[in-house]
């Protein structure tokens, strides 16, 4: 598993596939910090930038899982002794480069964004969002991987259609059942997040978890 996971990383850090997520990155992160955040709203930008920050680790998860053709797929397979330990070290690849862009996105406004440096509480909310973040965008980069969505326009347009779904849905009122996205935007803003993190973040992490189950489960079938 260990050697599958580095395999798979070395693969993904050689490609051009890590450049288009990491520009992405750094354009929202430009977009959000071209002006300094005012003391007290360090929360709120974190939730917006947690929430904004999906559909880069999405795309982020796609590229690492495309990264190897199908036929080195099936060779690590066969190397792991049967598809579960492929397929699951691929999933624990993506959330390691997705940990790392999560912190790019946490420590850049420390340095230059913010004001005055958030409370630790506000900090540790903060780093708490954008976790719930991007294991949601690994989720949903999965499903919209190659192996899934052999068709790369269909898989674009899942991966970016979906992500518009899931906006779209959490401002409806089941949205606190779905992936909450636009909830814990509010509950920042508003200062209430203390007493919403748990639900939203129940919410969040279950479909994180069954998205992640159903790629595992479409992967055993086919290469």
């Amino acid at each position: 598993m260990i050697h599958l996971v580095r395999f798979k990383l070395a693969a993904y850090a050689r490609s051009h596939r890590l450049l288009q997520p990491m520009i992405g990155l750094t354009a929202m992160l430009i977009l959000f910090y071209s002006t300094l955040i005012p003391p007290g709203s360090e929360l709120s930008s974190y939730a917006d930038s947690a929430g904004l920050l999906i559909v880069i680790f999405a795309w982020a998860s796609r590229g690492l899982l495309d990264t190897e053709p199908p036929t080195q797929r099936l060779i690590s397979m066969t190397a792991a002794r049967g598809p579960v330990r492929e397929i699951t070290a691929g999933l624990i690849s993506a959330l390691v480069v997705n940990l790392g862009m999560a912190a790019i996105a946490i420590v850049l406004p420390l340095i230059h964004g913010f004001a005055a440096m958030p409370v630790p509480a506000d900090l540790m909310r903060g780093i708490g969002l954008h976790l719930l973040s991007l294991s949601v965008g690994t989720a949903l980069g999965a499903l919209a991987s190659n192996a899934i969505l052999p068709s790369p326009a269909v898989s674009m347009l899942v991966l970016f259609g979906g992500y518009v779904a899931l906006l779209l849905i959490s401002l409806t009122p089941v949205g606190r059942f779905s992936v909450p996205i636009v909830l814990w935007m509010r509950a920042a803003n508003e200062k209430v997040l203390d007493g919403a993190l748990p639900g939203l973040a129940a919410a969040a992490l279950f479909w994180a978890a069954a998205g992640m189950v159903f790629y595992v489960r479409l992967r055993r079938t086919r290469p």
